[in-house]
């Protein structure tokens, strides 16, 4: 990331800070091979399952009850069939409409350990912020794939509606960072229910070298913050160049800033949006954040295909992040992510070979006199899109989003985009809706107000008496 004299001076200072930024060591003697897409991704998936001898971990915040979902369902339901140990996580909300519960009950009755995350439970009200949004997946201890694929058809496309396959990105790893990624499977794993034990992680060989690649595993958890410090160290780190794709951007005031700095400061920073979306809300609450970043030098495109879904970044020709992490609020604050940040010149080559392709297919953003964002190509009509899954994640971080605009209309701290009126209108729209029943039917705000109330009452009684209670234990023991 560092290529010039100078800069290789402060390597070793760089490489401290991006341990202790993320929590995450650098892993030496690693094979990478990038895989674009679903025509890539899933064929070595499913060939690593099929190749499976001892265990499987498989982690993603969905698995879609459709002819793709199927196919991956049978491959680990044959698996464990044949004596290997299959475990998969799932997200309760990810999944929520896309697979039964007799989808999962049929895996389980086959042999297949499922695990759902964080289903709704009447103890942890705000529990559906937390979602795991990993897309994992590791064989024996011997490869492991991190990408931004969940498993469903979207990825493949539709051929007969003329729907395209959705634009991803992932990566096969062979090496010693196998196992900790076996490691971050584990983490989550106890976060479910009782832990994988020990006499099974400790019968699974450490992986021998397979290539000269380093790079760091970074497993994200909720309330931990480490990916956005490295997003702003790379930020700031950056010289010449700082290419990212983002599927759902909603970057924090923090986050731009940095990106904006980078920009003035010469380096080329670009950001790759989708145009067309499966969650409507999440276009103009990306182009409301467009003009400051425009402003400052950091070019914009937006991709013409059915849906760009990949979570990429790539600095400086030697410097790239691969995973399920998107640059807003709920990835960096709130998810279970996991994401690889490769230090490699010829991956980070190739990784800057593709962007250039995707812009190919994409059209830039540009401001014209009136200081409006605009696109700088012909219109282009869009393929329709089919559901690949909302996030409870996602809608946080258009909350914040919302939040953060309405709050700078109300302090005048900043100047707002013109694309913001619709969530200003939007905004007062609801309150004045609210204002309205406040008025002339208090009772319909009441009763809802008071029963939260109770139950976060309720809810923080309980947890204050079970820590209690967990403390006199302690206490008692010798």
């Amino acid at each position: 990331m560092f290529p010039s004299n100078t800069a290789c001076n402060l390597r070793a200072g760089a490489e401290e800070a991006f341990a202790r930024t993320t929590g995450a060591r650098l892993i030496g003697g690693n094979r990478v091979r990038l895989l674009r897409d679903a025509r890539e991704n899933y064929p070595a998936w499913l060939e690593a399952i099929a190749a499976a001898r001892n265990h499987i971990y498989f982690e993603n915040y969905f698995i879609q009850d459709d002819d793709t979902g199927r196919r991956f369902a049978e491959a680990l339901v044959a698996k464990a069939r044949s004596g290997v140990r299959v475990r998969l996580i799932y997200d309760w909300l990810g999944s929520f409409g896309k697979a039964s519960r007799g989808f999962w009950n049929r895996m389980r009755a086959a042999g297949v350990n499922v695990r759902c995350y964080n289903p709704p439970r009447l103890d942890s009200p705000f529990g559906w912020l937390s979602r795991d949004h990993r897309k994992a997946l590791s064989v024996d201890g011997r490869v492991g794939f991190i990408s931004g694929l969940c498993v469903g058809k979207a990825w493949e496309g539709i051929p007969e509606k003329k729907i395209e396959p959705w634009r991803d990105t992932g990566i096969e790893l062979r090496g010693p960072s196998v196992a900790e990624l076996e490691r971050a499977f584990a983490q989550v794993w106890a976060m479910t229910g009782a832990p994988i034990p020990e006499v099974e992680l400790a019968n699974t060989p450490e992986p021998e070298a397979a290539g000269s690649t380093s790079l760091r595993i970074i497993a994200s958890v909720p309330a931990t913050a480490g990916l956005f410090r490295l997003d702003q160290l790379v930020a700031a780190l950056a010289r010449q160049r700082l290419w990212l794709t983002d599927a759902y951007f909603a970057g924090t005031s923090l986050y731009m800033q940095s990106l904006s700095a980078a920009a003035r400061a010469g380096v080329d920073v670009r950001l790759l949006v989708p145009d067309g979306t499966d969650i409507p809300l999440i276009k103009p609450l990306s182009r409301s954040g467009y003009r400051p970043l425009l402003e400052a030098g950091v070019r914009i495109f937006e991709w013409k295909g059915t849906m760009l879904h990949a979570k990429t970044a790539v600095a400086d020709g030697h410097w790239a992040r691969v995973g399920s992490s998107n640059l807003n609020l709920a990835s960096w604050m709130g998810n279970c992510e996991m994401d690889a940040a490769v230090e490699d010149a010829e991956f980070a080559q190739a990784m800057e070979a593709m962007y250039l392709e995707d812009l190919e297919n994409a059209t830039e953003i540009v401001l014209y006199s009136g200081r409006k964002a605009r696109s700088a190509g012909r219109p282009h009509r869009h393929t329709p899109l089919t559901s690949g899954g909302g996030s409870a994640g996602r809608a946080a971080a258009g909350a914040f989003r919302i939040g953060n605009a309405v709050g700078a209309a109300l302090a005048t701290r900043r100047v707002l985009d013109p694309v913001e009126s619709r969530l200003m209108a939007g905004a007062g729209a609801f309150f004045l809706t609210l204002a309205l029943l406040a008025f002339l039917w208090p009772r319909i705000l009441a009763y809802p107000l008071a029963a939260l109330f109770a139950w976060l009452a309720a809810v923080l009684l309980y947890r204050g008496w079970k820590l209690n209670r967990e403390n006199r234990r302690r206490k008692r023991k010798p």
